[in-house]
């Protein structure tokens, strides 16, 4: 400095920097390294449309308990869960000891589970400014959407304690027509399950319990073409593989299946093992 004068101190506020946080290492004798098959109970998604006997062929798994919020299993010899009127009652319910001594849950359907997990969040969750929703677009471009999403990865989560507790778990949905894009060609529609699936892709519970299922099953009635014209034949068959017309997939049976005998469970014999 000109008048040899040093520099005054830079003023601060007093406040010491707060050290780094350093996180412990995590303990090694928590981990494990396991080699093989893992045999676990499996979850497993059917859809199709109203009627065509879902409820009727998930009867047919091991040993089930159906948890029908639908109502559609009253013309079927079946165990189930009766009370069940809100989104918390459900959630309470797969928490609950109700399922001791079952190999399967049923739930029928994801699609009215969907509508439960809507009315819980519009109460539960309120807008940017504060207030109460009245529907699912009045939280604003998108966000409704990503709100019920969230609401219903609780279910999921519910959903998995019972498979750790050793549990199969069917979710039952209807069926829907969606448009899909294809980056390739032009695009196409098919039946995918009725759930929300925004356009966008985001928020999409369809795309998250197809994603979170071991197998989809697509049941649907046989239809030939004749002369441009679909006939129906009056048949139905069990799709475990994706094709143009319909979403599916399946984690060991590689073969569509003929659903036309109420009684037949060949299918769950192939997914479960006879277990």
């Amino acid at each position: 400095m000109a008048n040899g004068n040093l520099p005054p101190p830079a003023r601060t506020n007093g406040v010491p920097k707060a050290a780094p946080v350093v996180q412990a290492a995590p303990d090694a004798a928590k981990f494990a390294v396991i080699g093989g098959l893992i045999d676990r109970p499996q979850r497993v998604m059917v859809y199709g449309p109203g009627g065509i006997g879902k409820s009727t062929l998930a009867a047919m798994a091991p040993n089930p308990i159906f948890i029908d919020i639908e109502g559609g299993t009253c013309r079927i010899d079946a165990q189930r869960v009766e009370g069940i009127e809100s989104f918390n009652d459900l959630r309470g319910c797969l928490q609950s000891s109700l399922f001791d001594g079952y190999q399967t849950i049923v739930l029928d359907s994801a699609t009215k589970a969907e509508e439960l997990a809507v009315a819980y969040t519009l109460a539960t969750v309120t807008t940017d400014k504060g207030q109460r929703a009245s529907s699912v677009e009045a939280y604003g471009f998108g966000k409704g959407y990503q709100h019920v999403y969230d609401s219903f990865l609780l279910l999921l989560s519910d959903l998995d304690s019972q498979v750790r507790r050793g549990r199969n778990v069917i979710v039952i949905a209807h069926d829907c027509v969606v448009d899909v894009p294809n980056p390739v060609g032009e695009n196409f529609i098919r039946y995918e399950p009725h759930l929300q699936g925004p356009k966008s892709g985001k928020a999409s519970i369809r795309n998250r319990v197809v994603q979170w299922a071991d197998h989809v099953l697509y049941v649907g009635y046989d239809v030939a073409s004749v002369d441009g014209k679909g006939i129906g034949t009056g048949t139905r068959t069990i799709w475990p593989f994706e094709r143009p017309d319909h979403i599916a997939k399946s984690r060991s049976v590689g073969e569509e299946l003929p659903f036309n005998d109420p009684t037949d469970g060949t299918i769950w014999s192939m997914i479960f093992g006879g277990k």
